[in-house]
């Protein structure tokens, strides 16, 4: 798009029906700001793999009432049209975000204006409890408002199905294809008040129960023996997760109080992702002044989780999302497997750019793991497509998301907790501990490693920058890492797995996604993914070797580590 289209777009926005505060931050640009004038108008926001995330303003770039509405009038039609018939129903939720309250009333204004019954959360709730209304009050839509882990500045939209997972093709274009033909004069924001229904404290007891029961055993024993440093990162986890540990039997719980009111600035980090090990300093600061035993941070909307432990020198280490992904699904097999449920009719599901180790550790239960693309609302597609076939154990993704089994069906930093909480008993009331459980596994199975670079790169000049990263390595793969032959080329836009080594070639069973994965004869992996909702282009990588005994763990992983380096700076990261 040239300057003169985008001026004549930027135009449209200072008059009716734009309000006069929109109108007059448009008409300042106009006058000074070409840069940030052409940012805001050069594109559409669109739905990418969590929904519709971006920064807040005004513009077609930009999270606003307008864009905001403007979607939900596609919503509206879709659904009307959908369940002819019947009134829809939709819930609401949304995080501790700058205008995410006031975001929340203005979607639920659309979807009352279009005759459709709107059950709006009194208060900020995590966004699993969202999931978990849709089903339990039988809805046919939700929608959270929240930006995750992203900078103040952002805000988000994030729309579920009926079955509480998030939407998937075919739904998710044929709600953009509504979207589409809405023009931002045909949003009613006129409100039917009569239709907004208030939740809150009924869902929550009921969420906090199922979390419990999901999640811990019936033996109590021991939990008030575990030292618990729990923090929120200023976000809507307070809001449960201190409750269903208490509601579990965990009371040694330790809140850190500087995070713990709801703040969208989130004034104590650079950023509240449990991910950055910088993000729990507060906590795991803690933690070592009260010896506590495990260490808990949650993501400003409590669908992921960081978890630190003791190691085997007594010092508290961040678990990176394959390792809690992996601690946790061998415990909820291993549940299973004591409980006789196992019966060759079980899955968990994982996702491309997730460790490997997971099929291994699955496998030796004798239960299938399914694949995905990134993102949860392909582990809910899986759900739904096995009701009534196949039942679902857990599962998770490296970017420290998991979910316990499908009462929720996203992310569930609640569940998770309580989880990890309660291996965290069962291991030290045996005089073992988590790190040690985990070293168990990587005996049992090889040890794996995994390492995760983000690369910025804002504009439009930078999403050229990222398409001609991704052709570059599409259309002239490298052929060796690490002095390992590359085997495979997995490209998920294609659907076509090449063997490099013979040329042949095989279908990718799954949608169609701007993913290239490269694998070698040894088993090294290097994926690379542009993100669907931010600026930026990730690049996994996975490396194991067999550990021998325990007492190898250190050097192994030293050694993993400098293997992981020395490929980071074969591509030149």
């Amino acid at each position: 798009m040239n300057s003169i289209e985008i001026i004549n777009k930027a135009k449209l926005w200072i008059k009716p029906p734009f309000d006069q505060a929109t109108q007059k931050e448009i008409q300042d640009l106009l006058h000074t700001d070409s840069k940030d004038l052409t940012d805001r108008f050069y594109k559409n926001l669109e739905f990418g793999t969590g929904g519709m995330r971006g920064t807040m303003g005004a513009g077609t770039n930009r999270i606003n009432k307008y864009t905001l509405g403007k979607n939900t009038q596609g919503l509206s039609n879709y659904l009307l049209s959908t369940f002819p018939g019947k009134q829809p129903k939709v819930a609401i939720a949304y995080d501790c975000r700058h205008n995410s309250k006031t975001f929340a009333k203005s979607v639920a204004d659309v979807f009352s204006a279009n005759n459709i019954l709107v059950y709006l959360f009194e208060d900020l709730r995590a966004t699993p409890e969202l999931s978990y209304a849709v089903r339990e009050l039988k809805c046919d839509a939700g929608i959270v408002l929240t930006a995750s882990h992203n900078p103040p500045e952002y805000n988000g939209y994030k729309v579920y199905f009926n079955d509480g997972g998030q939407i998937i093709p075919p739904q998710d274009g044929e709600i953009v294809d509504e979207i589409n033909k809405v023009e931002f004069e045909d949003i009613n924001f006129e409100a039917k008040e009569e239709l907004i229904k208030v939740i809150g404290e009924e869902i929550d007891a009921k969420f906090a129960q199922e979390a419990v029961e999901n999640a811990t055993s019936k033996d109590t024993k021991d939990r008030n023996k575990l030292k618990i440093v729990f923090t929120s990162l200023h976000g809507t986890s307070i809001t449960m997760v201190p409750r269903a540990l208490e509601l579990a039997g965990f009371t040694d719980v330790h809140i850190v109080e500087e995070q713990r009111e709801p703040d969208g600035n989130f004034p104590t980090v650079d950023s509240p992702n449990p991910e950055e090990p910088a993000a729990l300093k507060m906590a795991t600061d803690l933690a070592d002044q009260i010896g506590a035993d495990i260490v808990i941070g949650t993501d400003p909307d409590c669908d992921r989780l960081g978890i630190a432990v003791r190691d085997l020198d007594n010092k508290l280490v961040l678990l990176n999302g394959n390792q809690t992904f992996a601690v946790l699904v061998d415990a909820l097999l291993k549940k299973w497997q004591e409980e006789g449920r196992i019966n060759g009719k079980q899955f968990v599901g994982s996702t491309i750019v997730s460790t490997p180790m997971i099929q291994k550790l699955a496998s030796s239960y004798g239960v299938n793991t399914k694949i995905g693309l990134t993102g949860f609302k392909w582990i809910a597609k899986m759900i739904r497509e096995a009701e009534g076939k196949e039942e679902f154990i857990g599962g998770g993704e490296e970017s420290f998301g998991f979910m316990v089994g499908d009462f929720v069906r996203d992310k569930d930093a609640v569940s998770s907790t309580l989880l990890a909480c309660e291996i965290a008993t069962q291991a030290k009331s045996m005089g073992s501990s988590v790190y040690a459980e985990l070293l168990q596994l990587y005996k049992k199975h090889g040890f794996y490693k995994e390492h995760l670079i983000s690369v910025v790169k804002k504009g439009v000049e930078g999403a050229k920058e990222i398409q001609q990263m991704m052709s570059d390595m599409r259309n002239s793969p490298v052929t060796e890492i690490h002095g390992e032959k590359v085997k495979f080329l997995f490209d998920y836009q294609t659907s076509v797995c090449k063997n490099l080594l013979t040329g042949e070639e095989s279908n990718i069973d799954l949608p169609k996604s701007n993913v290239l994965i490269y694998q070698t004869v040894e088993g090294t992996r290097m994926a690379a993914r542009p993100s669907g909702t931010e600026p930026k282009i990730k690049f996994y990588f996975s490396v194991h070797k067999p550990l021998e005994s325990i007492g190898d763990a250190k050097q192994v992983e030293e050694q993993l580590d400098q293997k992981i380096q020395e490929i980071i700076k074969e591509f030149k990261l």
